[in-house]
């Protein structure tokens, strides 16, 4: 087997920049991509997280082309396997998989083809490795990269752990010289150090992208006539992929039955149904003949479909990591969608029971935790989408963040000292122990047998507060726990108690000045991404050739164009093939394949309708704008500290610093950089071996230069030379 080194020397049409292109049909790398590309190119370990759509496949998949070996890729995800090989092999990218789904004729074949090095990447099953055979099989095949998808499942501290997942360790004693990558989409800090530690990464870079889905809308409904407001939904995107999570196998069918009868094409997937009728269902969802899945949470990991956009949780979910995984299956293209959850705290209930079965103590109490944290978010009164980056470690800026439902929410500030006064007072004179659905039934005055059993509609707070609405009420209490004048205690106990803040209100009699919405109509927020403004009718025929194209390769729609391939080719109605080869996801193969019968469907429509074509973008900009990690790390740069003291003191990767300068200079913003200077011979070093190479990329720059010069230092000298000349 080769050794990796890090002075691999590519072909210069083999170059990363060129491949993204020609191969994969992108122009620019999404954020950390060619960071974490670079890395595995100079043969070094890799732990990398990216959200779902964050373009996590292209950290291994573009490698894979620039190495002459195979690049083997673990995944406990069958679907997925066959969805990605199917667009690698509609690249011309040579890939195969090998799981329980292959007979073992059609295996034993994969293997001689990977054996002849006829394979760039063969996707493999993490139980495949423990089987007889399988060890002596990577000895003999040129195994130059190992990359470890949904990484999270060794960890027990993950939400899916997964036991065949520890057999991983031992791929580092079969193939000691290639380089490694973990990959992952939810991890927080404490399993990603397990990450580290049971794939025996050390040392390892880590790349950690931010987990904001800006295309995303994050809506949190009370479950009151929730399939009125799931109908509404679906008539509101008609043509829309949408998934619905269910928390049992029955109910997945009865919902399912019932939006069939509603005249929509719905049908149910859980594990309890034959596997042929799951396998059809799923097809018929990634090949556009289906709107509508109604499942359980077996349904989705894998499903590499980008254009779903709709995922409703019709039931609480019992972690923070699964909720965020599930909702990331919406919008993966980028384009705007909707993650809407019909939240009952009585759906806390249900998970408690199946906790309560959990022997371990150690595995039930973390278990009940993450279910509080879940049952935390969907009672916020303020912005979701800050508590998700928190989650993850990550912070997002003060203000709306414009895509979650208590951000859009017009509010209004009001005098809530009174109203305030009177519910602290009503927790502590129910004496402490009671949750808010109690304390709130007391102080509205309801005729209820447990207040009365109680003896507290003899209480002086009963009834004080009967001109207040419940919803009102119930919003007021998260908003005195936010302000810290409450606390409460774990999900199974809700107890609410006044707090020593919320004593000191009540004894000085402050002011306090909360927020209330100015209105409520239940529509969901409008996403922060913009769409672009394209020709509908263009679009839905550009969609009817997309499916018949791919009807015919026997394949999902989006393996031909994504919808926002689509979408540009109805915006800018390209004309010619030098104008169709710069739509996104355009690379050599699909221009040649599909170019000339979309360009016949674009150049109808224009004429038709006396349509004037826009002009191609001759490079396009990423339009993100730094967020609040590159500006903790600009502040740090700015107050003079190196990248290597910005980076111990944030607890990150000197990479990781880096990225996010080159981040905020992408976004066009001034960052002190004075003192981060290099000695001026290995400077103009670097400067000429970029004029030689005539391009941006690091990969070709450290060839000319050799050992002697790390990734960093380029880096660092290509972010001085960019500064010199703007």
């Amino acid at each position: 087997m080769r050794q990796i080194t890090e002075t691999v020397v590519m072909e210069s049409s083999r170059e990363p920049l060129a491949l993204l292109k020609s191969r994969f049909g992108y122009d620019r790398f999404l954020p950390l991509q060619e960071e974490v590309i670079a890395n595995v190119l100079a043969g070094k370990d890799s732990l990398v997280l990216m959200p779902t759509g964050g373009g996590k496949s292209l950290c291994y998949q573009l490698p894979a082309l620039c190495f002459s070996g195979l690049a083997l890729v673990v995944s406990p995800l069958i679907a997925l396997m066959k969805d990605q090989v199917d667009s690698l092999l509609a690249n011309r990218i040579d890939a195969a998989f090998i799981n329980s789904t292959l007979p073992p004729g059609e295996a034993g074949d994969v293997r001689a083809r990977a054996i002849r090095g006829e394979l760039d990447i063969l996707y493999v099953a993490p139980e495949r490795l423990a089987l007889p055979g399988f060890p002596e099989f990577l000895r003999n095949a040129d195994i130059s990269l190992v990359a470890i998808d949904e990484a999270h499942c060794i960890s027990e501290w993950g939400h899916d752990f997964r036991p065949d997942y520890r057999n991983l360790k031992a791929l580092r004693g079969h193939l000691p010289g290639a380089p490694f990558m973990a990959l992952t989409a939810t991890a927080t800090e404490r399993v990603r150090e397990d990450i580290v530690s049971q794939l025996g990464l050390e040392p390892v870079d880590r790349f950690v992208s931010s987990f904001n889905r800006s295309n995303l809308t994050y809506t949190v409904r009370p479950k009151r006539a929730a399939f009125e407001a799931l109908l509404a939904l679906l008539r509101r995107n008609p043509n829309g992929a949408a998934i619905v999570y269910r928390f049992s196998r029955r109910d997945t069918e009865e919902l399912a039955e019932d939006l069939r009868e509603e005249g929509f094409d719905a049908l149910p997937y859980h594990a309890g149904l034959d596997g042929a009728v799951r396998r059809e269902t799923q097809e018929r969802f990634i090949r556009d003949e289906l709107q509508v899945v109604v499942a359980t949470v077996a349904f989705g990991m894998g499903i590499d479909k980008p254009d779903i956009r709709l995922v409703v949780h019709y039931e609480l979910p019992k972690t923070v990591e699964g909720y965020y995984q599930e909702t990331g299956r919406a919008g993966r293209d980028g384009l705007p969608s909707d993650c809407v959850l019909f939240y009952s705290r009585a759906d806390s209930f249900k998970h408690n029971f199946f906790i309560d079965q959990i022997e371990d103590r150690g595995e039930q109490e973390n278990a009940q935790r993450k279910l509080a944290q879940m049952v935390q978010y969907s009672e916020l009164q303020s912005c979701r989408r800050r508590f998700l980056l928190g989650y993850f470690g990550e912070a997002l800026e003060e203000g709306s963040c414009g895509g979650c439902d208590v951000c859009s929410t017009p509010t209004e500030e009001f005098d809530a000292t009174v109203i305030s006064q009177k519910l602290l007072s009503g927790v502590v004179r129910t004496g402490e122990r009671f949750g808010a659905k109690h304390v709130i039934d007391v102080l509205r005055g309801a005729n209820v047998s447990r207040v009365r059993e109680l003896g507290h509609d003899r209480l002086s707070v009963h009834g004080v507060a009967a001109d207040t609405s419940e919803s009102e009420l119930n919003r007021l209490v998260e908003q005195l726990l936010e302000k810290g004048l409450l606390a409460k205690g774990d999900v199974r106990y809700p107890t609410l108690a006044v707090t020593d803040a919320g004593w000191r209100f009540l004894d000085a009699r402050e002011r306090l000045v909360l927020t209330r919405p100015i209105r409520t109509d239940g529509a969901a927020a409008a996403p922060r991404t913009r769409e672009l403004d394209y020709d509908r009718g263009l679009f839905e025929k550009l969609r009817v050739l997309r499916k018949e194209l791919a009807d015919g390769m026997r394949v999902p729609p989006y393996v031909v164009f994504g919808d926002q391939s689509l979408q540009q080719m109805a915006h800018y109605l390209p004309q010619t093939r030098d104008d169709f080869s710069r739509v996104s996801g355009v690379g050599d193969a699909k221009l040649a394949q599909f170019g000339d019968r979309f360009l016949e469907v674009v150049r109808g429509q224009t004429l038709e309708r006396g349509l004037t074509p826009r002009a191609m973008p001759v490079r396009r900009r990423s339009s993100r704008r730094a967020g609040p990690t590159n500006q903790e790390t600009k502040s740090l740069i700015g107050q003079g500290l190196s990248i290597a003291e910005a980076a111990k003191q944030r607890g990150l990767a000197e990479t990781t610093v880096l990225g996010h300068l080159e981040s905020l200079a992408e976004a066009g913003e001034e960052v002190e950089m004075g003192h981060l200077s290099l000695p001026v011979e290995r400077l103009e070093a670097i400067a000429a071996a970029f004029r030689e190479t005539e391009g941006p990329q690091m990969a070709p720059v450290r060839a000319i230069l050799g050992e002697g010069y790390s990734y960093e230092e380029i880096r660092l000298a290509r972010l001085l030379l960019q500064r010199a000349v703007t």
